[in-house]
């Protein structure tokens, strides 16, 4: 990509132009349209502009298309003030030198272009040997960005509360889905977790002077606790009975950062730097920012409140797995935000049938039919459901060849049909969550196209463990049934 290609969607006028790197991610993608309400010429340096085009904000910024890698003259080019809200947390296993490096390309590009000031969002932590290495690089992208000419004004936040954010989805699976919690000690470590309406106040305010702000600046909210302290205000708010905390002293970072990445949608590989950094204590020491620009305005608990009921209704403007980071890819079908983490199984498979075919092979399974594969597993499954008090296999068949929506299919229900492109069956069987049986058929130059997908949504870590524990035969199930199905289609025709 050519970072000059500048997409500009309005006229400029004589307003200060304010870069914004990171505007696809969580802070960036906030802070754009408040800058925009400022009366501020925004230009948004991103990688895959696509990402802008379902924000509100999209046809009132400059684009400029490239990233920190490439050369930065034209993304420069007659910006006044610029934001540094990239970060490579956990993007392979060179990610701290990596955003040095980025980190010096920017602020030599800045230091060409005649950039007045730099703004950069980064970590809070006192700099001694007991830094964990996320907060040490959020550090010493600070100092390189402050080696130069132009002044930065460092905020440096500790734990940042919103919807969609990777310390409050964190927070709240682990409160929701465990009534009961074996804890680290680092749950007794202090720290100053801050509204992210609080965050994008200082961000704009620092632009916002008369003269740059330049050193580093600590902001937090108003309230100084443990993460047990959040976990209590949370179950409160959330109307959950009070968690029970068992401390002990053998549950290392690693072990912990595998829990997390269990339980909730944070995968292991961000958890990790995310939990060391928990060890450390986050208090804010130094007020000066407060007094140049205002006391935060958010409690925790009115934070946490907010963001909770944002989230209940399905409002996340931004999500932690917004920014272009490895660690997000494999994970982004897997946050649902408004109904929580959804596990897959996802198959594809071709076949010469024609489409007709295929999805008249899908609309006879259960019953007589069965599921071509594994039917020992289905029999065992459907026995022990009726055990739970579940309809279990019994049911059968209304129609032995036809989905109509409503009809029952052994344990299934039928939830959606449109043929011959698409159908969903519901589980109907005593389960820990929600789970789905559906295929998607698209047909092309004689060639039929079949995915077919197991979706569960979990309820607990009950839910977690019995998706880890039906994997293995998942293995033995989905891809057989798919064969079967495929099979059945280019099977003679049956009268």
């Amino acid at each position: 990509m050519c970072v000059n290609q500048l997409d500009r969607r309005q006229p400029l006028s004589d307003a200060r132009r304010v870069l914004v790197t990171g505007a696809t991610g969580y802070v960036g993608g906030r802070l754009v349209p408040r800058l925009i309400d400022d009366g501020y010429i925004v230009r948004c340096l991103v990688r895959t502009p696509a990402k802008l085009d379902g924000a509100s904000w999209r046809d009132r910024v400059e684009i400029v298309t490239g990233s920190l890698a490439d050369a930065l003259g034209g993304a420069m080019e007659g910006v006044e003030c610029a934001y540094y809200l990239v970060h490579g947390i956990g993007d392979g296993p060179d990610w701290i030198a990596q955003e040095i490096r980025d980190a010096h390309s920017f602020r030599v590009a800045a230091e060409a272009a005649g950039v007045s000031r730099i703004v950069y969002l980064g970590g809070m932590g006192r700099d001694d040997a007991a830094l964990s290495p996320h907060l040490a690089s959020r550090h010493a992208v600070g100092r390189e960005l402050a080696s130069g000419t132009i002044p930065v004004a460092e905020l440096r936040a500790a734990v940042i509360i919103g919807s969609g954010s990777a310390s409050f989805e964190m927070l709240r699976y682990l409160v929701e889905v465990l009534p009961v919690m074996v804890t680290p000690r680092w749950v007794a470590t202090r720290s100053q977790p801050i509204a992210i309406s609080d965050v994008l106040d200082y961000l704009a305010g620092a632009i916002a002077t008369p003269q740059p702000l330049a050193g580093v600046f600590e902001i937090g909210g108003p309230d100084v606790v443990s993460y047990a302290d959040m976990m209590g205000l949370y179950a409160e708010e959330a109307g959950l009975k009070r968690r029970r905390l068992l401390a002990v002293p053998f549950l290392s970072p690693r072990l912990s950062s595998h829990w997390v990445g269990l339980v909730t949608p944070v995968p292991a590989s961000l958890a990790r730097p995310l939990v060391d950094s928990l060890v450390n204590e986050v208090v804010v020491t130094d007020e000066r920012l407060r007094q140049l620009l205002g006391e935060p305005q958010r409690s925790l608990r009115e934070a946490i409140r907010l963001a909770l009921g944002r989230t209940r209704q399905g409002e996340i403007p931004t999500a932690f797995t917004d920014a272009d980071l490895r660690p997000f890819r494999s994970y982004a079908t897997d946050p649902s935000w408004a109904g929580g983490t959804e596990l897959r199984d996802v198959r594809t498979g071709t076949t010469s049938a024609s489409i007709e075919r295929v999805f008249a092979a899908i609309s006879a399974l259960g019953g007589e039919t069965g599921w071509h594969a594994g039917e020992w597993l289905w029999r065992v499954r459907g026995w022990i459901d009726t055990l739970w008090g579940g309809p279990g296999l019994r049911r059968g068949r209304r129609d032995p060849a036809t989905l109509h929506v409503g009809d029952y299919v052994d344990f299934w229900r039928v939830e959606v049909v449109n043929a011959p492109t698409f159908a969903v069956l519901r589980a109907e069987m005593i389960l820990p969550g929600d789970a789905w049986l559906e295929w998607h058929l698209d047909s092309s130059h004689g060639v039929t196209r079949v995915t077919q997908i197991a979706r569960f949504k979990p309820r607990g870590l009950w839910g977690r463990l019995y998706w880890l524990g039906a994997m293995p035969f998942h293995h033995l199930v989905f891809p057989g049934l798919l064969r079967g199905i495929i099979a059945d289609a280019e099977g003679p025709r049956k009268r």
